[in-house]
C-alpha cells in the first residue's frame, strides 16, 4: 500500500518545540554527549553501487546502525542519551547549579543517579539502550517486555543489570503497564513513544537519533534526493525527516515512511489524517516495528515533513535481509536484522512499481538514503532467516 501525504499540515514548518528539539544546536549537543561515551565511533555509511545499478538509480547509501555503541541498533542513541540528560538535570536541580556531561562519573552525580529508577517498555532495542544508560550512570532500570519479545533479546537487556518485567499482550500493553507502575513507584519513564501530557522525554530520545543523520550528511558527497525510513511508533522517521527539513530546507529529499503491513499505525494515521490505533493482527517478523499506536510527537512532525507513507509485507522484510547478506556486483555484505532493512525494502518495492516510482519522482539521477536500524540483535532468528550466522556472512565477503 502507498499513499502521498495529503494532510492539511503537509509542507508546513515544524512546531517551534519540535524545531528546537531536532535543530542544529540540539544535534551538536548530542554529538558532544557522544564524545564522552567510551565506545563511541561514527557508524559507517555503506555504498551499494551494484544494487543501485541493478535498480536504475544513481546511488544507494545505507547508514549501518548495527554497529552503534556496542548495542547493535540505532536505539543506542536515544534511550541512553535521554537517561544521561535526565540524570544531569536532576543533579543540577539538587545541587543548585548546572551539571555538565564532564561530571557524569563524579561521586556527586553518581550518588544522585543511584536514587533514580528509569522504566520503559520495549520490543528489545530501546530497553537495551535505557538499561545501558542507567548502568553507565549508576541508576536502576526496570524494563517491561511483552509476550512477543524473545528470550534472547530479554537476556541481552538483563546483562546491563536491569529488572525485567514480563507483560501479557502487545507492545502497547507493555507501554501502559510501564507508565502505570512507574507512576505508582515514582520511577521516571523513558519512552520512545508519546501520549497526551508526555512529550518532552520522547523528544529527548528522538533528539539522540539526530546524530546518525548528521553523520550521514557529512559522509555523503551529495545529500540524498530520496529517503526511506521504517517506522514503529515513528521516532526515528520523525527525527531524520525533521532534521533534514530543518537543515536542508527547500533542498530536503523526498521522504517516505515505511510500515510493516501488519502493524501499519503511521500509514493508517496518514490515511485518516489524525492519529489512529490499528487492530492487532498476526505478529510481524519485523518485531522492532510491531507497534499499533503512533507517537503523537512523531506524527506531529511527520504530518508536516513526510511526503509519502507505504507498507511492506513479511516476505519483503525477509527478502531484503537475504539480499543484503548476499550482495550483487561487488557490493559489501550488510548484516540487517528483521527490522533493519525495512527502509531499503520499501525503496525496492517502490522502484518496482511504475506508479509509485513516478509519484516519488525516482529516476536514474536519484540518490537513495536508508538506515539499517539494527544488526542481528537476535542471532538465532537471523540464522534461521538467512541460513548463516552474521560471522559467516561477513567472513564470506562479497558474493
Amino acid at each position: 500500500m502507498f499513499i502521498l501525504n495529503t494532510t492539511a499540515d503537509h509542507g508546513h514548518p515544524l512546531d517551534p518545540t519540535d524545531a528546537n528539539t531536532l535543530g542544529l544546536a540540539a544535534a551538536e549537543g548530542v554529538e558532544r554527549h557522544l564524545r564522552h561515551r567510551d565506545n563511541h565511533a561514527e557508524t559507517p555509511l555503506i555504498a551499494l553501487p551494484g544494487l543501485a545499478g541493478a535498480v536504475g538509480v544513481a546511488a544507494i547509501h545505507v547508514k549501518d546502525e548495527g554497529q552503534r555503541l556496542g548495542l547493535g541498533s540505532f536505539k543506542a542513541l536515544g534511550g541512553a542519551y535521554a537517561v544521561i540528560r535526565l540524570v544531569l538535570e536532576e543533579a543540577g536541580a539538587r545541587l543548585g547549579r548546572p551539571a555538565d556531561i564532564e561530571e557524569l562519573h563524579s561521586r556527586e552525580i553518581r550518588a544522585i543517579a543511584g536514587t533514580m529508577t528509569f522504566a520503559c517498555a520495549t520490543d528489545g532495542n530501546h530497553g537495551r539502550s535505557v538499561a545501558q544508560g542507567a548502568q553507565l550512570v549508576g541508576a536502576r532500570a526496570a524494563i517491561f517486555v511483552h509476550a512477543g519479545v524473545s528470550d534472547e533479546r530479554v537476556a541481552a537487556i538483563a546483562r546491563f543489570g536491569a529488572e525485567m518485567i514480563r507483560v501479557a499482550g502487545s507492545y502497547d500493553d507493555s507501554v501502559r503497564e510501564a507508565a502505570q507502575t512507574a507512576k505508582e513507584r515514582a520511577w521516571t519513564v523513558v519512552s520512545d513513544t508519546s501520549w497526551p501530557g508526555y512529550e518532552r522525554i520522547p523528544g529527548l530520545v528522538m533528539q539522540g537519533y539526530t546524530a546518525l543523520v548528521r553523520e550521514a550528511l557529512r559522509q555523503m558527497a551529495e545529500p540524498p534526493t530520496h529517503v526511506f525510513i521504517q517506522a514503529g511508533v515513528g521516532g526515528i522517521a520523525a527525527a531524520v525527516a525533521g532534521y533534514l527539513a530543518l537543515t536542508l530546507g527547500e533542498q530536503r529529499p523526498v521522504f517516505t515512511v515505511v510500515d510493516p503491513a501488519r502493524a501499519a499505525c503511521l500509514f493508517e494515521t496518514a490515511k485518516a489524517g489524525h492519529p489512529v490505533t490499528v487492530p492487532h493482527d498476526e505478529p510481524t517478523v519485523m518485531a522492532m516495528l510491531e507497534c499499533y499506536e503512533p507517537s503523537l510527537v512523531a506524527w506531529r512532525i511527520l504530518s508536516r515533513v513526510a511526503d509519502a507513507f507505504m507498507t511492506v509485507d513479511e516476505e519483503d522484510a525477509v527478502a531484503v535481509m537475504r539480499r543484503l547478506a548476499n550482495p550483487v556486483d561487488g557490493d559489501p555484505a550488510v548484516i540487517a536484522g528483521e527490522s533493519g532493512g525495512v527502509g531499503l525494502a520499501g525503496f525496492l518495492k517502490a522502484a518496482a512499481d511504475p506508479a509509485v516510482k513516478a509519484a516519488l519522482s525516482i529516476d536514474a539521477t536519484s540518490r537513495i538514503f536508508v538506515v539499517n536500524t539494527e544488526g542481528a540483535t537476535d542471532p538465532g532468528k537471523y540464522r534461521e532467516i538467512v541460513g548463516r550466522s552474521p560471522a559467516e556472512v561477513l567472513s564470506e565477503g562479497v558474493a
